[in-house]
């Protein structure tokens, strides 16, 4: 007679980009040994693919491509399977910022962590009086390729992020979507560009929305309380 498979509980979560609602369910000890796995190969690469392997096995909603969800929704996702998993506290050490040297160990509640959004942060990029650049949010394979496929992120990689980001060029008569345009011809778009203009999309990149949190730590040897955000 077979043993008996073991309920497990599902939850509720908004995806921070699209706003789509997902189910998911916290790892199980054969996603908690993949991740233990990638963290004792002290490689970033197959800790970043561990990742998407476990959030691959726990969301259960249909048609969710984990690799081409933005960073920023991968680490809200994580984090909020992780708390459900073994616990919504963690224990970190925090350095304070008074002697840079000083290390404090501080609890954090992991409900507490939002995505944060600049308010100047726009996904449309007005490239002049007649065309307007849309812009999308790099996926975790395009994050992955710019980062873990070589020893340093060269030009050219930086290059080609950008141009995975460009969902569209329009007007007010046509639209022009990136899907259905070449990699050269993108590539050669963005070459127009000024440097007026592609700071504009520099700003894109710096303004993105991150998860972020703001705590305080008091340091035991100067007793000088500080505010540390984490991102």
């Amino acid at each position: 007679m077979p043993l008996p498979k073991i309920s497990t509980p599902t939850y509720d979560l908004e995806i921070p980009s699209t706003k789509k609602k997902i189910k998911y369910r916290p790892f199980l000890v054969k996603e908690e040994k993949i991740l233990i796995v990638a963290m004792e190969s002290q490689s970033d690469s197959q800790m970043t693919n561990a990742v998407i392997d476990v959030l691959s096995s726990c969301i259960l909603t249909k048609g969710i491509v984990v690799e081409n969800l933005a960073t920023f929704d991968i680490e809200y996702i994580f984090l909020n399977i992780r708390g459900k998993s073994v616990g919504e506290e963690v224990e970190v050490l925090i350095t304070c910022p008074d002697d840079n040297k000083t290390k404090v160990p501080t609890m954090i509640n992991l409900d507490d962590i939002k995505i944060k959004t600049d308010k100047d942060h726009k996904v449309d990029i007005v490239l002049d009086d007649n065309l307007t650049m849309r812009m999308k949010y790099p996926s975790m394979s395009e994050f992955i390729k710019s980062n873990f496929s070589a020893t340093e992120m060269k030009s050219d990689d930086t290059f080609r992020l950008v141009t995975s980001c460009i969902e569209q060029v329009f007007n007010a008569d046509e639209s022009w979507s990136a899907s259905d345009c070449t990699k050269e011809e993108l590539d050669e778009f963005l070459d127009q560009l000024n440097t007026s203009q592609f700071k504009q999309v520099e700003k894109f990149f710096e303004t993105m929305p991150k998860l972020s949190h703001t705590i305080k730590v008091k340091n035991p040897n100067t007793k000088v309380e500080s505010k540390v955000v984490l991102e």
